[in-house]
């Protein structure tokens, strides 16, 4: 296969990518915007047929393999449909098949199910992809961007904040993962995904990969409490240490007992003690960190870089219209909610003493996991123990800044570790300090950037709906992912 030669190769190059960090840096802030479950091969197909750019340069594919070595086209649906995929570590190691990458056919579907559910990519009808496709074309994209857990939401959402899904740095070095989303006893005050990490309630479980040595998944079960409430750092702690500033955007959730006060599985520092810092029934999260940091409006970045208030380091989650999660046919605003930030940094001339954001931010966006859609890519599994459960199948990758040269395409892999080797190359901290995947990552992303260059203006990115409708949308949060 074509690309698995480029990937040894790019890893080759491994030294050369790393010595860039050395280089001046001109950032300040960084803006991480996590969507939800899409693959290259599902979501940016439509970019081989954009204007301007060289196909032949995009590893993307039009077509599949089975199980029952049947050649399957990858056929077009909407962007909001009403079926899901299973994206649990079964599912990972189904369609993986030992290596064969064949086995897309046998995740579950559920809802309204179409047949080859798996092999689809999203339509640019009505040109709703218009925001991606035009980041992905005009800035910096990704061939080889693999999610680092081969599992779900709120393991990846882990890796993204701090390096590992594991409850401590002991059992990552053990290989020992958180590998699922929890579970709960069904009750008339539990919805699940509601509340989790700090806030779980009784009795809540999830499962632990690495502690059977055949990676088989045990249960771990919430009681007594706390069990979910992590002590270990993350990359707020190594910013916290150097008086840099972090805030970590994600939405509420609302379950029958009322108001949820944070602990969602999409909500990473809600599982986090030093952060949550949560009360002594495990019901509210009381830490100074948790109140100053964590705003549960997403929409709320958009206000902070109105107001000229962009942290040095942001994690922005959506809300579940905005998270391009499939199984609604309504959640569809994740190319206009993606575009919003961007616009709004790129058009803060009043912030930095009249400077604006765009010159010194670097944004990055990716998705948190493959969501059970067919990728052809065959993703490095590591060696030893931390290969029960990592790397996953390629996402998305686009990075914007004023440093990114139009149309440029990176064939070197990446995964979530990458993303935190380049905050710290960033703001001066060691890479690799965690010692969790920015350790294990090769990678750090300053290949997308040429600082040799003057900046880039910055031209608008189109798009049906602009920060003001998201700022003023009063409907109820919904979760950015369902299962």
């Amino acid at each position: 296969m074509r690309f698995a030669a480029r990937v040894l190769f790019a890893f080759c190059l491994s030294a050369t990518v790393l010595a860039q960090a050395q280089t001046p840096r001109p950032f300040k802030h960084v803006v991480v915007i996590f969507q939800e479950n899409r693959t290259p091969d599902n979501l940016f197909r439509e970019l081989l047929n954009w204007p301007g750019i060289d196909p032949a340069r995009y590893d993307i594919a039009t077509w599949g393999e089975n199980s029952k070595g049947q050649i399957v086209p990858i056929d077009p649906v909407a962007l909001g449909i009403p079926y899901d995929l299973s994206h649990a570590h079964a599912a990972f190691v189904a369609m993986y098949d030992h290596g064969k990458m064949d086995g897309a056919d046998k995740i579950p579907c559920i809802g309204k199910c179409i047949p080859n559910p798996q092999f689809k990519y999203v339509s640019n009808a009505g040109h709703i992809l218009d925001p991606y496709l035009t980041l992905a074309a005009d800035y910096g994209w990704a061939n080889a961007m693999f999610q680092t857990n081969q599992g779900p939401s709120y393991p990846a959402h882990q890796f993204i904040f701090g390096g590992t899904s594991a409850p401590s740095a002991r059992d990552d070095r053990s290989g020992i993962f958180i590998a699922e989303n929890p579970a709960a006893p069904k009750s008339a005050d539990y919805l699940a995904g509601s509340d989790t990490g700090c806030l779980a309630p009784l009795n809540e479980w999830n499962w632990l990969i690495g502690v059977a040595p055949d990676g088989t998944e045990t249960r771990l079960v919430n009681n007594p409490l706390g069990q979910f409430c992590y002590s270990r750092q993350t990359m707020a702690t190594l910013l916290d240490q150097r008086n840099l500033s972090w805030k970590y955007y994600a939405p509420a959730q609302v379950n029958p007992a009322g108001a949820n006060p944070g602990g969602s599985i999409w909500t990473a520092p809600a599982s986090i003690r030093q952060i949550c810092q949560p009360n002594e029934d495990y019901t509210e999260c009381l830490g100074r960190g948790w109140a100053s940091n964590v705003d549960l409006v997403p929409a709320d970045v958009l206000r902070d870089i109105a107001d000229c208030r962009l942290s040095n380091v942001s994690w922005v989650i959506p809300d579940g219209r905005n998270s391009d999660h499939p199984g609604s046919t309504t959640t569809t605003g994740g190319p206009s909610w993606v575009a919003a930030i961007v616009n709004a940094i790129g058009t803060a001339s009043g912030c930095e003493g009249g400077a604006g954001y765009w010159s010194d931010t670097a944004i990055l966006i990716t998705w948190d996991d493959w969501g059970g859609w067919y990728d052809h890519v065959l993703p490095t599994v590591l060696a030893g123990l931390q290969g029960h459960y990592q790397y996953g199948f390629r996402v998305p990758l686009i990075v914007v800044s004023a440093y990114t040269p139009r149309g440029y395409v990176n064939d070197t892999p990446h995964d979530f570790g990458s993303i935190l080797r380049f905050i710290e190359g960033t703001f001066d901290i060691p890479q690799g300090a965690l010692g969790f995947a920015d350790e294990r990552a090769v990678t750090d992303l300053f290949g997308f950037f040429d600082f040799q260059r003057p900046p880039r203006p910055y031209k608008v990115v189109p798009a049906p709906l602009d920060a003001a409708y998201f700022i003023n949308d009063t409907r109820p949060p919904e979760p950015p992912d369902t299962d």
